[in-house]
């Protein structure tokens, strides 16, 4: 199976730690809430599909990971709860949250590496690279007016990575050409097939055996003294004829039937 769920649990850990940072900060977190919950929702949901049609070694792998993240987050959500107060809780919480967004934003390196390896941007989709770099922009500047250093900070390195990818896309997307085969079309494989005539020669099985006997030594005496005019004939053809290595020559063998 090509796809794994390693993505979309990574996407959703992060979003749920995200959720419970703009919860807990306290001000003018509404944007944080909202686009945190409804990216929870979605990866929820990409993960259920994911499930539905992965094979049986898949399932078991995406329940391993997602036990673990979800492990995590248990964790971290109760020990900050219990072990930190105030805004404390907050600033631990919210640079966590920018250790995991860090690592979302470098994931895409593997990427970047293989592009520079085979020189190819086949495996780079433009659209994808764009919108994440439009929205670490988007990001960055609603930190840099909220003052909050847990939005500002990976946003910058989400954007550096943006350039990046966009700037590789438009540099090998020059460097590629599309190298078009033309189409060869091969000579048809023609076999001449000579055919010489079949004679039927009708026999009356009343007569005696000798009598046949004598007929068919007759029979064979007309054919060989027609057979140069028919080698002549066959000459004359087969010169007309291209003289093809692969020709295949059937002769039909002379029948002689019995009339009751």
């Amino acid at each position: 199976m090509g796809f794994q769920s390693l993505p979309y649990v990574v996407a959703l850990f992060s979003s749920l730690l995200w959720l419970y940072y703009s919860l807990i900060k306290g001000g003018d977190t509404f944007l944080l809430i909202t686009i945190n919950a409804f990216g929870s929702l979605i990866e929820s949901l990409y993960l259920i599909i994911f499930v539905m049609y992965a094979t049986p070694y898949g399932k078991k792998q995406t329940f391993k990971i997602s036990s673990a993240a979800m492990a995590m987050c248990l964790v971290i959500f109760l020990g900050s709860y219990f072990l930190l107060q105030g805004t404390t809780r907050a600033v631990v919480v919210g640079w966590i949250c920018v250790g995991m967004s860090i690592c979302v934003f470098a994931s895409p390196l593997t990427i970047v590496f293989k592009v520079v390896k085979t020189k190819s941007i086949e495996f780079m989709p433009f659209p994808l690279s764009c919108l994440l770099t439009l929205s670490a922009m988007t990001w960055f500047t609603y930190g840099m007016f909220t003052a909050d250093l847990c939005v500002t900070v990976p946003n910058v390195l989400g954007f550096v990575l943006g350039v990046i990818q966009i700037a590789l896309y438009q540099y090998y997307k020059q460097k590629s050409k599309v190298i078009s085969i033309p189409e060869i079309k091969l000579p048809d494989h023609i076999i001449n097939i000579r055919i010489s005539n079949s004679e039927v020669y009708p026999v009356d099985s009343s007569r005696s055996s000798s009598s046949i006997s004598s007929e068919m030594v007759e029979v064979e005496e007309k054919k060989q003294n027609k057979m140069p005019e028919l080698y002549k004939g066959m000459m004359t053809t087969a010169a007309m004829v291209d003289d093809d290595p692969c020709g295949v020559e059937v002769v039909k063998p002379v029948l002689i039937m019995c009339a009751a």
